[in-house]
């Protein structure tokens, strides 16, 4: 049971905690009273407002004091990051990025095939999106555990949106260059990002859109996938679940004995391309294609061609284009820094954000030109890049060259690869998008964070893509702005055997209130949008207070302290909101007392006028000053 001091009837008690009040301020000389910052001129508090906005971190500061040779050096290292860790690069470290990389192309070869069904486009435009962009990004990415490529996600959003557009078996040129033509605009929406220094913008899908939107496209692309191995036309087909569902069963079984032991990581790893050889050795021995069982038939051999003049400049689907890219960019580009600084974290080093869109926008630019649809990090192959001993952006240049191996030289021999054992290899590796242990922790910690998961998973599925984005991003914002109008205040208390700790009551039951004062804080900044609804809920907790206090025959609340601390910043209107408090309390006979305004407020309350209104001497630097103030003027009062 709550121990404050307006559940008792007591007057014993009440003179008591009044009594301990004041002894606990004995030993205070004074009152503290709270600074006010100098004045800064306009121009100069808005420029640091922007470099702490836009270039908290500095990056100028390499290039001070260094003369004209150096700062060009620094103005390469800074775009090409290789140049800077390349100089200390080693036998040893390509023994290791040898071996990752050889591990991750044997994983990305099948997947790239299948993913750019997802996509909608022919199997060589998934080799090809694996073999420039990840040269590129190894020149300017800072990352070195993350592994460039097609991915499931961003091939399912991409081929759906493409799709709305242009029917893909109908006008498959145009629909190609609408696909080119969004990979370039992609590029060009992340690069503008990194260099405008404008990342925060991608978090605003917040962890929990992402976990639902994730899980919902996985769901989308298995249940897609199962149609492709169960199905031929209208009628079932035996031999195509058998192979689906036999070797679906082999790699999962493969995923499990590398996630359970890490040094068989390379099992899961070389899993899928064990499975399309084998399958398409089976399928070329017993002719199963005459048997209804589909195959892919042909990819085109060579390395990627020139696309350049197939990307839309003009016309009707430029607008397309562009639009469909700034969504696939954005969703590649939060996929891509997830995935970086999770490895980068797990090695202990920095990750450049805006380096990093620079370099993810500049590869999809120029693989645009070269054939390519939309590449990002890939959070499969960057785990198995990681476990497999990888040390710097090198094994994304070895999978480059295994994949133009294949491009030359190998690329006839998929033409017997039977289409439903692509199909399990998209499922086994979207099945690890559908995080259950993510979405159980966002519903014990936050309640608003699992309905945005849950409407991004339930727009995915049961509606299309781009409304699960929607959904995601709407309810993330809805979230935002009532916690933004409806921050939370709470009523404080002095802890027992402490002489100036005040915490909130219902957090602290032990907690006892003032006699004779009510000590609310606020946890936000008091802005337009929140302004009222502050002001409002002070005056309902002082009617309340005062409610509880006559039922109880004690004395009335004739002290209003509130303590500032949380409150980071104020304008007009918050400012407005205190002079209509202010005014209120007089009409109560109650005394407004402001404590730790911080150096932001402060300086607003005193621009405002406020503090003339309020009284120089009614703002303190502690809630215990304040509680000091008032038991001795309620003393000095007392007959």
């Amino acid at each position: 049971m709550s121990r404050r001091v307006t559940d008792r009837t007591d007057d014993q008690v009440h003179a008591n905690v009044m009594e301990n009040i004041t002894s606990d301020h004995q030993s205070l000389p004074y009152v503290h009273k709270v600074g006010v910052p100098p004045k800064q001129k306009l121009f100069r508090e808005f420029t640091a407002t922007v470099k702490e906005t836009f270039f908290a971190d500095d990056p100028f500061r390499p290039f001070k004091d260094q003369p004209r040779s150096r700062k060009f050096l620094l103005v390469l290292q800074t775009l090409f990051p290789i140049l800077e860790w390349g100089r200390d690069y080693s036998l040893s470290k390509f023994k290791g990025d040898l071996i990752a990389g050889l591990t991750i192309a044997s994983l990305c070869i099948p997947q790239d095939i299948g993913y750019a069904k997802l996509a909608n486009l022919d199997p060589q435009y998934g080799l090809y999106s694996s073999f420039v962009p990840p040269l590129v990004y190894a020149f300017m990415g800072s990352s070195r555990d993350i592994a460039i490529g097609p991915v499931a996600v961003v091939s399912l959003l991409l081929g759906t949106l493409l799709q709305d557009e242009i029917d893909s078996t109908k006008n498959p040129i145009d629909y190609r260059r609408l696909a080119f033509t969004a990979t370039f605009f992609a590029g060009i929406t992340q690069v503008t990002l990194g260099f405008f220094r404008l990342g925060f913008l991608i978090d605003f899908l917040s962890h929990a859109a992402i976990v639902g939107f994730m899980a919902g496209a996985a769901i989308t692309i298995a249940l897609q996938q199962l149609k492709v191995w169960t199905t031929v036309g209208s009628e079932w087909n035996w031999q195509t679940i058998v192979i689906g569902l036999s070797f679906l069963a082999f790699l999962l079984i493969c995923k499990y004995i590398g996630k359970k032991n890490k040094k068989y990581f390379w099992v899961s790893a070389i899993a899928p391309l064990i499975s399309v050889i084998l399958s398409t050795f089976f399928v070329f021995i017993t002719h199963a294609e005459n048997h209804g069982v589909q195959i892919v038939r042909k990819i085109t051999k060579g390395v990627n061609p020139s696309s350049v003049n197939e990307i839309f400049f003009s016309g009707e689907y430029l607008g397309k284009g562009f639009k469909i890219g700034v969504v696939a960019g954005m969703i590649a580009l939060t996929e891509a820094i997830a995935i970086g600084r999770t490895f980068a974290a797990m090695k202990d080093y920095q990750l450049d954000g805006n380096k990093e869109m620079v370099a993810l926008g500049t590869m999809n630019i120029v693989g645009s030109m070269t054939s390519c649809y939309v590449a990002t990090g890939s959070f499969s192959r960057s785990a198995v890049n990681f476990m497999a001993g990888c040390n710097t952006a090198v094994s994304n240049i070895v999978m480059s060259c295994v994949v133009l191996l294949t491009l030359e030289l190998i690329t006839p021999l998929f033409k017997y690869t039977p289409n439903a054992i692509l199909a399990s290899i998209i499922i086994s590796a979207v099945i690890g998008l559908i995080d259950i242990e993510a979405v159980a922790l966002i519903w014990k910690i936050d309640k608003l964070d699992f309905v945005a998961c849950m409407g991004a998973l339930i727009g995915v599925v049961f509606s299309s893509v781009e409304i699960g984005l929607l959904l995601a991003v709407s309810i993330s914002f809805a979230k935002i702005l009532l916690q933004v109008t409806r921050p939370r205040t709470a009523i404080l208390g002095k802890l027992p055997r402490t002489n100036t700790v005040y915490r909130n009551i219902l957090q602290y039951p032990e907690a006892t209130e003032v006699p004779g004062a009510l000590i609310v804080r606020v946890d936000s900044a008091i802005y337009f949008s929140n302004s009222n609804y502050i002001k409002e809920r002070i005056l309902r907790w002082l009617t309340d207070e005062e409610e509880k206090l006559k039922e109880n025959s004690l004395p009335r609340i004739q002290y209003l302290i509130v303590e500032m601390s949380p409150v980071t910043n104020i304008d007009t209107s918050g400012i407005h909101a205190l002079e209509d408090l202010y005014k209120s309390l007089q009409k109560r006979e109650v005394q407004l007392f402001l404590a730790n305004p911080g150096p932001v407020v402060a300086d607003k309350l005193h621009a405002s006028n406020f503090v003339e209104m309020l009284g120089e001497d009614n703002i303190f630097l502690t809630v215990s000053d304040a509680v000091l103030t008032c038991s001795s003027k309620m003393q000095q009062a007392e007959p």
